[in-house]
């Protein structure tokens, strides 16, 4: 069974929301993965595919994670892979604080999501960009559920950050995440068994 490895129990949610709609059952593995140090979010969504394998090779025989950065312009790409460690660290607080006085929010929200399985040379990558702005305040939404960047994140073309998207039940259609889960989808429907016997 597909199984997504990841510690934020959030993350998880959205991800098996989204991929019910293409039929896929996923179910989770709330397991803390190897985190290297490198500059390249592909590279890393690889490598924690290959270790999230190593660790559950016994009980899942297909393996899911995900690897995500926010590169803010103003910040010369900050926090970029370092998104996770700087939210636990400075929060929305810190990047906003870090943007007073900015007036080019502009920002990528970028999504990297990794499969491996015994039958993989190499895990396979399936990347979603979302290009917007860092907002002037936090904007929570009226459901109080968001979590990370989302409530200072707007993606271009609204007016609304994720987390206001996503009390409206919008944001699982419009973000970097369901972009790449999107294309994964479409493959793991589609093409995945022509992959695996060959």
């Amino acid at each position: 069974m597909l199984t997504f490895v990841t510690t934020n129990r959030a993350k998880f949610t959205e991800v098996s929301r989204i991929l019910a709609e293409y039929g896929i059952e996923v179910k989770h593995a709330n397991v803390k993965l190897i985190e290297i140090q490198h500059e390249d979010v592909e590279y890393i969504a690889k490598m924690k595919a290959r270790d999230a394998y190593n660790v559950l090779s016994n009980s899942s025989n297909e393996i899911l994670v995900e690897d995500d950065a926010l590169a803010i312009d103003a910040l010369n790409g900050f926090p970029s892979i370092y998104a996770s460690y700087v939210f636990k660290s400075i929060g929305n607080e810190g990047i906003l604080r870090l943007m007073e006085g900015v007036s080019n929010r502009s920002a990528e929200f970028l999504s990297v999501i990794a499969y491996f399985n015994r039958y993989c040379n190499e895990p396979l990558t399936f990347i979603g960009r979302v290009r917007g702005r860092i907002a002037f305040s936090i904007r929570h939404g009226t459901k109080g559920l968001a979590w990370g960047y989302d409530p200072i994140f707007i993606p271009d073309g609204y007016d609304m950050t994720y987390a206001e998207l996503y009390a409206l039940g919008l944001k699982d259609k419009v973000s970097h995440r369901r972009i790449a889960l999107d294309k994964f989808a479409h493959w793991y429907n589609n093409e995945r068994v022509v992959n695996i016997n060959k």
